[in-house]
């Protein structure tokens, strides 16, 4: 849950009134400048949205008397509201402190600009807001493929990662991923923060990889491209010896991820295996794309 409080304290605003109301729900992303509601045209009110206000609102309400100011005022800023947001630290009416302590919302400012204000905003509550989802496994980055890797507990991920590592590779995170749908086709992995750039390999223990390999080996986040699962070889099991099947996905908070099962037995060197399969993956994904291309010609 991400409330007004979190907001406050992640881009240090100023509240000048309705702290009582600080421990509010944020539910939106999108943000809302409320020009025309103030003009009179309440049609598409949106009060669950955080309320910027800048010179364009501020010099339009300048114009009314005020008790119209007043009025129009209390038509917007409803208690449904879960916070207003002045830019450029405007001075401000009267009437807003006064509405935002009655209907118990925060009133903030900031010293930046409208414009600077919904850049930071959008990005930072889109990746807060995004739904998301715990996978068990490894998040690699390799030659540029955010690399997903999963399998049964002791399978070799995390010694399959530390191999990788050592040929240049970039650990994302170990054991726990939190994954973030940004959008409609990417899903956005991260290490929790009290494990980030941690490896916990079984007889060592839990290492520091920035420690051991360099700032330069670690990310703290990549999008999911490519999926693959670790299992125990089956000598009864057909395994694929044609490639990847390209219709072979695994679905994550409703998108669909590339998937490749590599069995593991003693010999096989996991590292090299990955790399060459994220190295096949990315060629058959740059040959679709350029087959799709020509057929739109």
């Amino acid at each position: 849950m991400l409330t007004v409080n979190q907001l406050v304290e992640e881009f240090s605003f100023e509240v000048l009134a309705g702290h009582v109301g600080l421990d509010k729900e944020i539910t939106e992303y999108s943000l809302k400048r409320p020009s025309a509601e103030l003009a009179g045209y309440l049609k598409h009110l949106t009060p669950k949205r955080i309320q910027i206000y800048g010179r364009t609102e501020l010099g339009l309400l300048q114009q009314y008397d005020i008790s119209t100011r007043r009025a129009k005022i209390s038509q917007v800023m409803i208690s449904e509201v879960p916070c207003v947001i002045i830019t450029r630290n405007l001075t401000l009416p009267l009437d807003f402190i006064e509405l935002a302590s009655e209907r118990k919302i925060p009133l903030l400012t900031t010293h930046r600009s409208a414009t600077q204000l919904f850049y930071l905003l959008i990005r930072y509550l889109i990746n807060q807001l995004a739904p998301s989802t715990i996978a068990n496994g490894v998040l690699v980055d390799i030659y540029g493929v955010g690399v997903l890797i999963t399998g049964e507990s002791g399978i070799g991920k995390s010694e399959a990662a530390l191999e990788l590592i050592k040929n240049g590779h970039l650990l994302v995170a170990d054991d726990i991923v939190r994954v973030r749908r940004v959008d409609e086709e990417r899903l956005l992995g991260t290490a929790p923060a009290r494990i980030r750039h941690l490896l916990e390999l079984r007889g060592l223990g839990i290492l520091d990889v920035t420690t051991l390999f360099g700032a330069g080996s670690v990310r703290d986040e990549k999008v999911i491209q490519f999926i693959v699962h670790l299992e125990e070889w089956q000598p009864n099991k057909i395994y694929d010896r044609l490639g990847i099947d390209p219709s072979k996905t695994r679905e994550i908070l409703g998108i669909s991820i590339p998937e490749i099962t590599v069995p593991v037995r003693p010999g096989r060197n996991l590292a090299t295996i990955i790399e060459v399969a994220v190295m096949q993956n990315r060629t058959q994904s740059a040959k679709s794309k350029t087959h799709l291309r020509l057929r739109d010609m």
